[in-house]
């Protein structure tokens, strides 16, 4: 009975990690800063309000969608190997303001 009440507790406890969103910071420290702190081969900088600002007006739908496939030089996910649609917002939501 302990053990099946263990495996139940390490099964919600990693559950739970995964419904969380990660912090935009977070992410973008982890797996942006490379590219968007240089603008390395036309990333928009972060906190470059104008930069950014021609893309937010496509919506945030698009911009994750373009996280997701890759676009330019930017990967398929960008270099998130773990991230949600939720946290790639978080991240464009840090690095565009």
């Amino acid at each position: 009975m302990k053990k099946l009440l263990a495996m139940t507790a390490v099964a919600a406890l990693t559950l739970s990690a995964n419904v969380f969103a990660q912090e935009g910071e977070a992410v973008y420290n982890k797996a942006c800063q490379v590219c968007h702190s240089m603008g390395v081969a036309g990333a928009p900088k972060s906190h470059d309000v104008a930069a950014w600002e021609p893309r937010l007006a496509k919506g945030m739908d698009a911009l994750v969608t373009s996280v997701k496939s890759g676009l330019n030089a930017m990967p398929p996910g960008g270099m998130c190997t773990d991230c949600s649609d939720e946290d790639y917002k978080n991240a464009i939501e840090f690095m565009s303001k």
